[in-house]
């Protein structure tokens, strides 16, 4: 699902990306700056309930599943919770990375919410509903097995319509009914659409708008040939028309464009007209992304053909006018955590489903306390590791531990995760003889040698990553002393082009142990600052 581009359009990415990257961008209050929600935030699915907007994501191997926000005005999103937040609704037991929860849709119908998405190698497709977006959601009701990709239409006379895309890369769209009280599909399995021609015909969305049924998908894989098409027919079983000006949302061609791979989109009816939200990455330093696919946003109008035409052809930009719905910006959280709540906030999450005896809050009061295992963060298991994404090209996360008595194999501290076998550690740990801090960055699953290493006296250290667009700077304090620096590494080794899989960067804390009875890691507090224009 990955294109690379020609050379000649790999020279015209770097020098445009160089070049946006040197400005500084003033905004306007009544614009909107793209991304609206930014760092991995794949495959956006988008839904109105009166004058509230509901929007996820995917969320892969990562647990709690299917992180869900709120919106008044589509600029503005806070995030309300998780979907998915039981193992009985997500079984990601040795789950691979970038396994897991793919695309998942989210409907409203008569008072009920309905997410549906699939679990890639762990159960297949099937939805969960909630009459409060913020949870509980209900177990999953279990669809099939056959496709990805899933989406619901709740048509005027109550029939409910199940497209999702089924046959890999050179697959379709398929449709059947299903009853959305027993779970069970009826009918059978239709191709309704091949697409335009491209490759993974995949990402449907269902419409029913002004007596037409609606299609849209995405083709060409969910890299730099991403497009959005579109077709319509009188029937939900079609047969469809594609739209003479297919692709209605493509960057495929104009690689210059400091936003690529948009594509994987979702519409959404305001007061202020119809808008869409899409996926697409920002590269740097050429065609590579590290911190994930992001939420786009775009406005969209309906010609006289009555065909979509997204911010009048002009693509996904950084800056656009901003709906005209009530303004309503969240309180900004703060940038550092003390770890004083009785839960952590919902930003962050676990790799698979969680050991939760390694997790404490509550043994040492204003701490976040781990305590390591023999599981290492190379593993397909889970280790005793908790992230956040990074939602800024430049940015910088810092955390205060204090490990004071580990002995040899023993490690802890805070983690650049591109996934298992792709990731920079920053840690404490006992070597040569005496307690040291040390960089370890693990590429295409090896060890990179050399291993850096720095005596630490006792007392607490505070790690420090510092994230420009191309580097990561890892650094040290000491309990008493000046900030150091171990190295650098760069951010292109964890791009998605390099390493593969659909997620972007998380910044972590971690702590694992050869020891049978391992000490444990505290960790005071924790730090995200932006740092982007």
């Amino acid at each position: 699902m990955t294109s690379i581009p020609s050379s000649s359009a790999m020279t015209s990415l770097v020098s445009a990306f160089v070049l946006t990257l040197s400005l500084i961008v003033t905004v306007p209050a009544d614009t909107v700056q793209n991304p609206v929600l930014g760092g991995f935030h794949a495959d956006p699915s988008i839904c109105r309930v009166g004058d509230d907007y509901y929007l996820v994501n995917s969320s892969f191997e990562y647990f709690p599943g299917v992180p869900i926000y709120h919106s008044k005005d589509l600029v503005h999103w806070r995030q309300i919770g998780h979907c998915l937040t039981r193992k009985s609704q997500l079984p990601l037991e040795n789950m691979r990375a970038s396994g897991g929860i793919f695309a998942p849709t989210l409907r409203y119908h008569s008072g009920t919410f309905y997410l549906v998405t699939t679990n890639v190698w762990g159960g297949g497709n099937f939805y969960v509903t909630a009459t409060d977006p913020a949870g509980p959601w209900s177990e999953p009701v279990w669809l099939d097995q056959l496709g990805i990709d899933p989406s619901l239409l709740f048509d005027d006379d109550g029939q409910v319509y199940y497209s999702r895309h089924v046959g890999g890369e050179d697959g379709y769209i398929g449709l059947t009914t299903l009853d959305i009280e027993t779970g069970k599909l009826e009918g059978e399995l239709k191709n309704i659409w091949n697409g335009t021609g491209g490759v993974w015909a995949e990402g449907p969305h269902l419409y029913k708008i002004n007596g037409k049924y609606y299609l849209m998908i995405s083709e060409g894989g969910t890299s730099f040939n991403h497009c959005v098409t579109m077709a319509r027919s009188d029937s939900p079983g079609g047969p469809y028309e594609a739209n003479p000006g297919n692709p209605i949302l493509t960057h495929r061609d104009q690689p210059e464009r400091p936003i690529q791979a948009v594509g994987h989109a979702d519409l959404v009816e305001t007061t202020d007209g119809w808008w869409m939200v899409c996926l697409g990455i920002r590269p740097v330093g050429g065609p590579f992304h590290h911190i994930g696919r992001e939420t786009f946003l775009a406005q969209v109008s309906w010609s006289d053909s009555g065909w979509p035409v997204v911010n009048n052809n002009r693509g996904i930009e950084f800056t656009l006018p901003a709906p005209r719905l009530t303004p309503h910006p969240w309180k900004t959280p703060p940038e550092r955590e003390d770890f004083h709540a009785e839960e952590l906030g919902f930003h962050w999450n676990y790799l698979r489903n969680p050991q939760e005896k390694n997790y404490s809050l509550t043994a040492r009061p204003g701490f976040l306390r781990l305590t390591g295992t023999k599981i290492k963060l190379n593993s397909p298991d889970s280790p005793t590791f908790v992230g956040r994404k990074q939602t800024d090209l430049t940015c910088e996360a810092s955390a205060l531990l204090e490990f004071d008595t580990p002995e040899e194999g023993d490690e802890a501290g805070i983690v650049v995760r591109g996934n298992d076998d792709n990731h920079y550690v920053l840690g404490v740990t006992f070597h040569a003889g005496q307690r040291q801090v040390f960089l370890r960055r693990v590429l295409k699953g090896k060890t990179v040698e050399p291993v850096v290493y720095a005596a630490l006296p006792s007392g607490a250290v505070e790690l420090i990553i510092e994230a420009s667009p191309e580097n990561y700077e890892f650094l040290f304090r000491p309990e008493e002393g000046e900030k150091i620096s171990l190295q650098t590494a760069k951010t292109k080794d964890l791009a998605s082009e390099v390493i593969g899989g659909f997620t972007g960067a998380y910044l972590g804390m971690f702590a694992t142990s050869e020891s049978e009875t391992p000490p444990v890691a505290d960790f005071d507090w924790f730090t995200y600052r932006s740092l982007d224009q």
